[in-house]
């Protein structure tokens, strides 16, 4: 049996005698393969920006536990009380919510106006895409939704700092809602991503210290551990409420972007297969041209195991170099198409995405599976060199 560096240079040597073909044959198993990772990479971009959007951490490990419809059940006070005695229970941050109007700059708009605790930003994910959340004993701060930026026409670097007067409708004795004016201005710190809806975050000791809250419209409840959330949400769901998991929104997102990265790659498969057709067509040629000298080779001693070895070899280098040659072109196509997706957004006054992700992982798993594809190819005809009769390979022209 000749020795490994014998059989690098004769499985080389393709690249000498026959190199158009050779690299012909290298960059069709390079274009399925990078029709695989272009697919496979948007799939994982795809989800990266839908998954970025969530804050997680302790968000993560927060259940949102809300008032059924029917107001059979209310979550007041007392009831917050009660959740803090479920076992696994470390922290509940309540929502307040009233409907209410907001004055900047003698122009009024109707909102929804939240009263919270700065813990329920980092419960319920929120997170500011300009300026900041108001934290522990910043009692005069605001944090609006970017939705109010469109409503008043201003952009957040002409707001944030700014002052705002706000009126909250509470129904009285007399059955009517009356208009109510908070007892001073409150300051603009940060806008939260959210062009859907009108609404802005006030602190929750404000709203306490100047009328009674009889009622939340939810409660984030923050658990020690993500093994006690479906436990603790089985309890708070015994209690008729209405029990909401991020984790398990997550993980739901995960599942159908599993889905449709294997479709993806599907799609990408059938570049691939049409790529490995090319090459075993190729192999096949090269057994027909190389069949005079497999029986030189055959009958200076070489056995059937080392003509196959050889066959196989240069078919699982073709593979080798197809698929670092697709990767080169998958990924460098991506970061082209992301970085002019970049140019485009920043110009329009948008936010610059990566629309392909490329795991280090997953490219490295093409590239053996290149190699992999390359020997399965260059099984048959590797075989099929390693059987062929000496003498009538000799006399083959």
């Amino acid at each position: 049996m000749i020795n490994f560096n014998d059989t690098f240079k004769l499985a080389t040597r393709m690249f000498r005698t026959r190199p158009m073909r050779t690299w012909l044959t290298i960059l069709g198993i390079g274009v399925g393969i990078s029709a695989v990772v272009i697919l496979v990479g948007l799939g994982y971009g795809l989800q990266r920006i839908l998954l970025e959007k969530i804050v997680f951490g302790e968000a993560m490990l927060s259940l949102d536990v809300v008032a059924p419809p029917s107001q059979v059940i209310t979550i007041d006070d007392q009831k917050l009380a009660e959740f803090q005695q479920i076992a696994n229970v470390q922290d509940v941050s309540p929502l307040a919510s009233f409907s209410s109007s907001l004055t900047f700059n003698g122009l009024t708009g109707s909102i929804i106006l939240n009263g919270v605790n700065p813990s329920y930003f980092r419960y319920a994910g929120i997170a500011a895409d300009k300026g900041s959340l108001f934290a522990e004993g910043e009692n005069d701060q605001i944090v609006i939704s970017s939705a109010l930026l469109k409503l008043f026409d201003v952009k957040p670097e002409q707001i944030i700092g700014q002052y705002v007067d706000l009126k909250v409708l509470l129904p009285s004795n007399d059955s009517q809602v009356h208009e109510t004016p908070l007892n001073k201005q409150y300051r603009i710190k940060g806008v939260v991503a959210d062009d859907t809806s009108l609404y802005a975050f006030i602190p929750l000791g404000d709203l306490t210290s100047q009328f009674a809250i009889t009622s939340y419209e939810r409660a984030r409840v923050k658990i020690s551990s993500r093994e006690f959330l479906d436990k603790a949400a089985n309890d708070f769901l015994a209690k008729g409420l209405i029990v909401n998991s991020l984790s398990k929104t997550v993980d739901q997102a995960n599942k159908i972007f599993n889905v449709i990265q294997i479709v993806l790659a599907i799609f990408g498969g059938i570049a691939l297969i049409v790529s490995a057709i090319g090459m075993f067509n190729t192999m096949t040629v090269t057994l027909l041209e190389r069949t005079k000298e497999i029986g030189i080779m055959r009958t200076i001693g070489a056995s059937n195991l080392t003509i196959e070895i050889l066959f196989l070899s240069e078919a699982i280098l073709m593979g080798f170099f197809g698929g670092l040659s697709g990767v080169a072109i998958g990924v460098g196509g991506g970061t082209a198409i992301n970085l002019i997706l970049g140019v485009v957004a920043s110009r329009m006054g948008g936010q610059a995405v990566n629309l392909f992700e490329f795991p280090l992982w997953f490219l490295g798993f093409m590239v053996v599976f290149s190699a992999i594809l390359g020997a399965l190819t260059g099984f048959f005809p590797s075989r099929n060199a390693s059987k062929l009769n000496p003498l009538d390979a000799i006399r083959y022209s």
